[in-house]
């Protein structure tokens, strides 16, 4: 047998802080970290902990003796079980605040770097209803709640539209409003909803691989155009087009219908065929003229609005003035490439995503700009010296990769390479801290601005740039 797990507790413990992942912190009499996920900063609390480690705690506050004055009164009734914004329980100022300490935390502390200069992060002012994407699943055996489950009374509809719950893959939360995107689309996914419970459509149950419904996309742009997109488990074409049918009669303003049949194991929809129902197989978001073309497989920023402000961040650090030779690395669907081309002599674009790059070629053409070119590629094996030798010194490099930061071999061309300024833009600070400490005796952080794309929640976008010494 096991050793059994033991449980502390320890009491009137104020929380000083926010950390990773949006979990708070607090310290145990022996100076131990406690990590909690349902406090904030300023509570004082009594906490019961769970999973101990050798340098820390993860526990729970168990019962509240004051709350913090940073506290706000949370919008969503899911608040509690939705675990998709995290930090609706605190105001959206003290929100600002923890992101950037943690942005300029992990520069100094990861990086061992020296800043020069810090821009005051740049939040949204919309703190809800900001995201143009959202996806969501059905399931036939929904996530009951504690009064329901204690209460014992059959559960007569068990179907659900919503979220997964955190760390329980077959558990859906049925969401009766979304305070993340904008109407219609909480109207869209509860008529959808009733109109197959009414209908006996069948809703997928991913523990026993059954049922017809499966997953919707559902994407709201800020053009005002609409795609939606619903996953099927299987072909039923007579409830297939009993069901896209209803929703173009209910909502003609959807610009976009489309639909998957999708029967693997995961619900990932980016090696399955996409069958186009009604209207455009696309949709267009605009951003200063420029007009991106959006499929149901493309990647663009969630947040149209800040989105704009994290690119206008971006092209005003790289100080160009058209002269400039620009390498965009990591380009994607090329957005950032084509918002700086008109303030550049040329710019190139390298990204590993075939898809993304059709797009971007396609976008650049359909928006007249004849001075970007665009690479696909593993980004390692691409950007080499005989890649620089065939296209030229780049004046300056703008760089946004992906969670995991860049490789080592990017970062060591970009050294051989020299650049007079680079611009890192990082969703994750803590792996740009890691990759500009490699870079550190050759460049200055000149400059330093968080911006916030994903308010409610503790996920943060961060600007450096980088000045040849």
């Amino acid at each position: 047998m096991g050793r059994k797990k033991k449980n502390y507790v320890f009491e009137n413990v104020e929380v000083i802080d926010a950390g990773a992942r949006g979990k708070s912190v607090a310290k145990a009499p022996d100076g131990r970290v406690i990590f909690l996920t349902n406090a904030i900063p300023g509570d004082v609390v009594d906490i019961t902990t769970g999973r101990k480690r050798k340098a820390y705690f993860e526990g729970t506050a168990t019962k509240f003796h004051k709350y913090s004055d940073k506290r706000a009164e949370p919008k969503c009734t899911h608040f509690e079980h939705c675990g998709g914004c995290k930090w609706q329980h605190m105001k959206y100022e003290d929100q600002l605040f923890y992101k950037e300490k943690e942005t300029v935390q992990n520069l100094q502390r990861i990086g061992h770097l020296e800043l020069e200069n810090i821009t005051p992060i740049l939040g949204c002012e919309e703190s809800y209803f900001y995201r143009n994407k959202m996806e969501f699943s059905f399931s036939s055996n929904r996530w009951l709640t504690y009064e329901e489950i204690n209460s014992q009374e059959e559960v007569d509809n068990k179907n659900a539209l919503g979220f997964h719950i955190s760390g329980m893959w077959d558990k859906i939360l049925d969401i009766e409003k979304c305070y993340l995107q904008e109407d219609p689309s909480n109207e869209i996914r509860n008529t959808i909803k009733e109109f197959a419970i009414e209908n006996n459509i069948e809703f997928y149950n991913p523990r026993e691989q059954e049922g017809l419904l499966r997953t919707m996309m559902l994407r709201i742009v800020s053009t005002g155009e609409i795609m939606l997109v619903i996953q099927f488990f299987k072909e039923d074409k007579e409830k297939r087009e009993l069901l896209l049918n209803f929703i173009l009669e209910r909502f003609p303003s959807i610009t976009s219908l489309q639909y998957i049949i999708n029967s693997k194991g995961n619900d990932s929809i980016y090696d399955q065929e996409i069958v186009l129902y009604n209207g455009r197989d696309h949709i267009f978001e605009e951003m200063e003229g420029l007009r991106f073309k959006i499929n149901a497989k493309s990647f663009y920023q969630t947040n149209s609005k800040q989105a704009y402000e994290l690119y206008k961040v971006t092209r005003n650090l790289a100080a160009l003035t058209g002269e400039e030779l620009v390498y965009d690395l990591y380009t994607g669907t090329g957005t950032i490439a084509q918002f700086v081309a008109k303030k550049a002599k040329k710019v190139i674009g390298v990204e590993s995503v075939p898809e993304a790059i059709e797009d971007a070629k396609g976008n650049a053409e359909h928006n007249k700009i004849d001075n970007v070119d665009f690479y696909v590629g593993d980004m390692k094996e691409v950007f080499t010296s005989e890649f620089i030798k065939t296209h030229g010194q780049p004046d300056v490099i703008i760089t946004d990769p992906p969670r995991d930061g860049m490789h080592k071999k990017v970062v060591e061309q970009i050294l051989n390479i020299s650049p007079k300024r680079i611009v890192y833009v990082s969703c994750n600070s803590a792996t740009q801290a890691r990759d500009l400490a490699l870079m550190k005796h050759q460049y200055r952080v000149s400059n330093n601005q968080a911006v916030d794309m994903f308010p409610q929640t503790h996920h943060v976008e961060n600007v450096v740039l980088l000045e040849l010494k």
